[in-house]
């Protein structure tokens, strides 16, 4: 990022790899939709470009979501919890899926008995997302 950083940026508390836990919910029903990593240039971005930009710790770059699925987050509010170290992002999900498994949400399993259920369904098979 440019020297001209936002000075908000300094509010968050970054963790030791310079990121921060992002949650993204959707802005009408409240559902949390997925779980993601920002550093300060993707929280910046996503600031300004009113989609969401996320940081990839696998493939440790900045990954903008629906970059390789189409399925992006157009972000109404970003909001920082009160000790700073949480943002939550309040998205319109285009398309309707938010997880890699072809699911509305990432939060798709319910601990029921003991086990993992997986209670929602695959709207869109990942094969026919990510080719």
């Amino acid at each position: 990022m440019t020297d001209s950083a936002p000075a908000w940026l300094d509010d968050v508390k970054w963790d030791a790899a310079g990121l921060v836990p992002a949650i993204a919910q959707d802005h009408k029903t409240g559902r949390i939709l997925m779980m993601a990593w920002m550093d300060r240039e993707a929280l910046a971005l996503t600031a300004r470009q009113h989609t969401a930009v996320y940081y990839s710790r696998s493939r440790a770059r900045l990954w903008p979501k629906g970059e390789s699925s189409g399925h992006v987050q157009k972000v109404h509010e970003i909001r920082l919890d009160c000790d700073a170290d949480v943002v939550i992002l309040s998205v319109e999900q285009l398309g309707g899926i938010a997880c890699h498994t072809g699911r509305e949400s990432c939060f798709y399993r319910v601990l029921e008995g003991g086990e993992w259920r997986s209670v929602e369904p695959v709207l869109k098979d990942p094969k026919d997302i990510y080719g």
